[in-house]
């Protein structure tokens, strides 16, 4: 069974506090845009990898394919 957006959304949330957050997909290939004041300060590459550890198992079990934009809130604004 393939996740939903919204499960993946939860997931995120679940994981990392975000002040903004959308996921849209088809069950395999997931778009995001996260935002999240854990991101200040951070390259991209930093980014990433909180949310992936948010993610943790689901990104090598249940998500095929998830592209991001990682912002801050001032970023964002």
């Amino acid at each position: 069974m393939f996740p939903t957006p919204e499960q993946i959304k939860t997931y995120i949330a679940a994981g990392l506090e975000c002040t903004h957050l959308e996921v849209e997909g088809d069950g395999q290939h997931f778009s995001a845009v996260i935002v999240s004041s854990a991101f200040v300060g951070k390259r991209l590459i930093q980014r990433h990898q909180i949310v992936y550890a948010a993610l943790g198992d689901r990104m090598r079990e249940e998500i095929h394919a998830l592209s991001m934009k990682t912002l801050t809130p001032e970023e964002f604004a």
